[in-house]
C-alpha cells in the first residue's frame, strides 16, 4: 500500500479515519521516533487498522520562534519516503497555526484526535507534551484514551550502545560539531540534504571536477567543510562523491550551499532533485591563496573520500 498524505484533520473521508497512530514532531525520524512508530504498528496489527503518523507542518517552533535559524533535519518529502519504507499507511500533516496552538490538551484530543481523525490508538514518546502551554503529558494521554475509547502506548526512552541519546537535538548537535557518524547512529541512517540542482559559477567544471549545487534552504546547517558523500539520483542510483558545504570563500562568497562532485559521473542534473548523504567530515572549509592550491587540496580530499565511500575505484 502506498503512503497517503492527509493535510489537516477536518472533514476527512471514512478511509482516512480510524487509524492506529504515532503522535509527535518526528523531525529526523531517529531511532527513538522509530520506537514510537513500532508501538503504533503493533496496535495497528492487533486492531486490523491502518498505521498512521500524526505530525505538524510547519514545526511548532516555526510559529513560536520564527526568527530562529533553520533547524529541520528533513523535508516533508524525505519524511514521507522514510515513513513509507517503514510500512506507514497514512501521514497526517496537521497545520500548526494559531488555532492549533490555542487548543488545550483536552480540546486537542477531543477535537483533533477523536472527532477529526477518529483514532483507534495513539502511541507517543515518554516525553510527549501537547496542548496550549504543553500541559498534556503521557499520563494525561492515557486518561484521555480511557475517557474517549482509544488505546494508548508510551514508548520507553532508548539510547545506543555508544551512549548516544536518541533525540533530534542530539542529531543537530552532532551535525553542528562535524560528527555525521554520530548523527547517523542516532538516526539509523546517514543525515541527507535534498534539493534541486542549481547552476553555480561552473568553475568546478572548468577545473575538471563538476559539482551539483544544492542550496541549504530550511535545514539545520552542519559544520561547514568538506564531506565524503553518497548521492541518490532521481532514478535511484547512488553515486559516491565529495562535497563542500559552505560559502566558497576562495572564489567568491555565496549563500550556504552543498557543492557535490560525483565521482566518475558526467550527466546533466540541472533542475533535478537529488539527495546527498553526509558520510564523514574530512576538514573545515578553507580560503586558499590561489586556484592551484585549491585544486591540490581537492585532489587530496578526493583520495580521502574515495577511500571512505568508493573503495576499489
Amino acid at each position: 500500500m502506498t503512503l497517503k498524505i492527509v493535510h489537516g484533520w477536518k472533514d476527512l473521508a471514512p478511509e482516512e479515519r480510524g487509524a492506529a497512530t504515532a503522535l509527535g514532531n518526528f523531525d529526523g525520524l531517529h531511532r527513538g521516533h522509530q520506537q514510537v512508530i513500532a508501538e503504533a504498528a503493533k496496535a495497528a496489527l492487533a486492531l486490523k487498522a491502518p498505521l498512521g503518523v500524526i505530525t505538524f507542518d510547519p514545526h511548532p517552533r516555526r510559529l513560536f520562534r520564527p526568527s530562529e535559524p533553520a533547524f529541520r533535519l528533513m523535508t516533508i518529502e524525505q519524511q514521507a519516503r522514510v515513513l513509507g519504507g517503514m510500512g506507514v499507511d497514512i501521514l497526517y500533516l496537521l497545520p500548526f497555526d494559531f488555532q492549533m496552538a490555542s487548543f488545550s490538551d483536552k480540546e486537542f484530543v477531543e477535537q483533533v484526535l477523536v472527532e477529526g481523525l477518529g483514532v483507534k490508538h495513539v502511541a507517543a514518546g515518554f516525553d510527549i507534551s501537547f496542548g496550549k502551554g504543553r500541559t498534556g503529558s503521557p499520563e494525561a494521554l492515557n486518561a484521555y484514551g480511557r475517557q474517549n475509547g482509544f488505546g494508548v502506548s508510551i514508548a520507553e526512552p532508548v539510547a545506543s550502545q555508544a551512549g548516544d541519546k536518541f533525540s533530534s537535538t542530539a542529531v543537530r548537535d552532532a551535525l553542528r560539531d562535524g560528527h555525521p557518524e554520530t548523527a547517523a547512529r542516532i538516526l539509523g541512517r546517514p543525515f541527507a540534504i535534498e534539493g534541486v540542482v542549481r547552476r553555480g559559477q561552473q568553475l568546478g567544471r572548468q577545473l575538471g571536477f563538476p559539482t551539483a549545487n544544492v542550496e541549504i534552504v530550511d535545514y539545520v546547517v552542519p559544520k561547514l567543510g568538506v564531506y565524503a558523500t553518497r548521492t541518490r539520483l532521481p532514478d535511484g542510483r547512488v553515486v559516491p562523491g565529495v562535497a563542500n558545504l559552505g560559502n566558497n570563500p576562495t572564489t567568491g562568497m555565496v549563500e550556504t550551499r552543498l557543492e557535490t562532485w560525483l565521482f566518475d559521473f558526467d550527466e546533466d542534473l540541472y533542475g533535478q532533485v537529488i539527495e546527498t548523504q553526509l558520510i564523514a567530515f574530512l576538514r573545515p572549509e578553507l580560503k586558499f591563496d590561489g586556484i592551484e592550491l585549491m585544486i591540490e587540496q581537492i585532489r587530496l580530499d578526493e583520495a580521502q573520500a574515495r577511500a571512505i565511500v568508493a573503495p576499489g575505484f
